[in-house]
């Protein structure tokens, strides 16, 4: 030990090191994280701009977005830097920042994801005490909460994780600064660590899975019951937008967390990390926007003001 040396910055090797490639990996991933603020930017503002649109679940909906948009925004500036000028380095704190605010905001859509279920689950089981249950204080209190629990684990990760000794390599096998890749390039006994991120893993990931799980498992068997095929219809649609999004991200984030566990390879499935945190997050707006006809006639309604507005 005497003889290692302070790592005072990384390498974060990225998806490829054929030169030929990286230009094609820069305007596809130009192209996502474009149409990721933009498609986002637009469900912002439409939820915003629309008074019918100023309910609890597009106020979650709203806040999804900007999360997406967040997320997306620690990881893709770097990389698309990285591609472009081939300057693969980024600081020893700039590492932990990044790690930090992804931790963070992947953390916050976790518990937002489950708020939304609940949020699904009174709109549907109860409906009459709808307006009580999700009042304006109440969505406010499961927002802050949602960020709080997530700041707390983040905190915990990065703190845990700058404590290390780092003594080289320094190459971080991966597109971003990500916690089990950086575990892997220290000289310090990981094992607390790797117990806290299984721990980890299990209340900030699985805990809200699984109660997403049961909530619509709830959800549907009270949909059943409906007699009315158009109301079973109705009550089913309002369901599906998000019960894809939580498909598509959890399907996505606990593959790849299962291949960060020891005794699997980063060199393998480097792919499965960027549908969850660049393809999902570009995928979101458009499922919404598809599968929901308020979303779809707010956007009707916003683009007849601005023609109206440009033909005067």
């Amino acid at each position: 030990m005497a003889n290692c040396s302070t790592v005072t910055e990384f390498i974060i090797l990225g998806l490829s090191d054929a030169e030929e490639l990286m230009h094609w990996l820069f305007v596809v991933f130009l192209f996502v994280y474009l149409t990721t603020v933009l498609g986002n930017a637009v469900i912002i503002t439409v939820i915003l701009s629309e008074s019918s649109l100023h309910t609890p679940m597009y106020f979650f909906l709203g806040n999804l977005s900007f999360l997406d948009v967040g997320s997306s925004s620690v990881i893709l500036p770097k990389m698309l830097s990285s591609l472009f000028s081939g300057q693969k380095t980024i600081s020893f704190v700039g590492c932990f920042v990044q790690m930090f605010f992804f931790e963070l905001l992947a953390g916050t859509e976790c518990f937002l994801l489950a708020v939304m279920a609940y949020d699904r689950y009174v709109a549907i089981c109860k409906p009459l005490n709808y307006s009580l249950i999700m009042s304006q204080k109440a969505c406010l209190a499961l927002l802050v909460s949602s960020w709080f629990a997530s700041f707390l684990n983040s905190t915990v990760h990065t703190v845990a994780a700058s404590v290390l000794t780092f003594c080289g390599p320094n190459g971080i096998n991966h597109f971003f600064c990500d916690v089990p890749p950086l575990y892997k390039l220290s000289c310090s006994d990981t094992s607390r660590n790797e117990k806290l991120l299984l721990t980890a893993g299990v209340f900030v990931g699985m805990g809200p899975c699984l109660f997403i799980t049961l909530t619509y498992a709830i959800i549907i068997s009270t949909i059943l019951k409906i007699s009315s095929t158009e109301r079973r219809v109705k009550a089913f649609s309002t369901c599906a937008s998000h019960l894809t999004v939580v498909v598509l991200f959890y399907g996505t984030a606990t593959f790849s967390y299962i291949r960060s566990l020891p005794g699997f390879s980063f060199d393998k499935g480097k792919i499965i990390p960027i549908l969850y945190s660049s393809i999902t997050p570009m995928l979101n707006p458009l499922i919404y926007s598809l599968r929901n006809r308020e979303v779809k006639g707010a956007l009707r309604k916003a683009l007849w003001r601005k023609g109206n507005s440009g033909f005067h």
